[in-house]
């Protein structure tokens, strides 16, 4: 299904992709990506030749119903892989353990150390958990990865895809074997998190935001409930002023 997903995906989109030669024929490594659309687990693994599991919300693999199925069929084939997010930890350490049996396996893992999409197309900053956790306990290469123009194909609110073609550039592998066995060092997960957003940062040309994106996600937000809340209360002021000038002509 990998394969006719992505076949599709190809031709209907033309990505174009740079840095192929950096994914390894064979054995583990992670594909740290920027994260502008629901769009980019699909569209890095039509790219390669080899299979990258990424990490999705288990909800999206037990919805009910015939799309509930349909959905989970459709994540299944392009490799997403169910976390349970119960708990207070439950997501971040439940992804993390996911993500070293899959490079111990041999194989590819998807991750994006942001978090969550970006709101406004800017690169934030990546939080030091899963990304440097799985690298430092296995010793698996890090591959930074930009996604270019994602969040154009189906902007929010847009139900129709616009036809038009992505980039996916690849860079170096990292090597972070001199940090193995210190994935609990938060001075060195921190360390090693920055150093790979720096390179995604030069991969994708984006502006730099040195807060969490769910954090920006949250200003956003109250900004846009207080931009209503304003125009409620300008509104309201301008029907009791034309009250007022209605009772004055009396």
């Amino acid at each position: 299904m990998k394969f006719s997903i992505g076949g599709a995906l190809k031709l209907a989109f033309r990505p174009w992709v740079e840095g192929l030669e950096y994914i390894p024929a064979e054995g583990p490594a992670i594909l740290a990506s920027n994260h502008l659309s629901f769009s980019d687990s699909f569209f890095l693994p039509a790219v390669l030749d080899r299979k990258v599991t990424f990490i999705a919300k288990a909800e999206y693999f037990t919805s009910p119903g015939v799309k509930g199925k349909l959905t989970a069929a459709f994540f299944k084939g392009v490799g997403q892989l169910p976390v349970d997010r119960s708990g207070a930890r439950g997501a971040g350490e439940a992804a993390i353990k996911s993500g070293i049996d899959v490079i111990e396996r041999g194989e590819l893992f998807g991750i994006y150390p942001e978090g969550t999409r970006s709101p406004d197309g800017r690169l934030y900053r990546g939080k030091p958990g899963g990304l440097a956790r799985v690298a430092l306990a296995t010793g698996a290469p890090v591959i930074p990865v930009a996604m270019i123009d994602t969040e154009k194909i189906q902007p929010p609110g847009k139900v129709v895809p616009k036809l038009m073609s992505p980039g996916i550039r690849i860079g170096k592998p990292l090597d972070f074997s001199r940090y193995h066995g210190m994935d609990h060092d938060r001075f060195i997960l921190r360390s090693v998190t920055d150093e790979v957003m720096y390179e995604i940062m030069k991969l994708s040309g984006q502006e730099y935001v040195d807060i969490y994106a769910t954090a920006a996600k949250r200003q956003i937000a109250d900004a846009e409930k207080a931009a209503r809340e304003a125009a409620k209360e300008a509104e309201r002021a301008a029907k009791e002023d034309g009250g007022s000038e209605r009772g004055g002509d009396r």
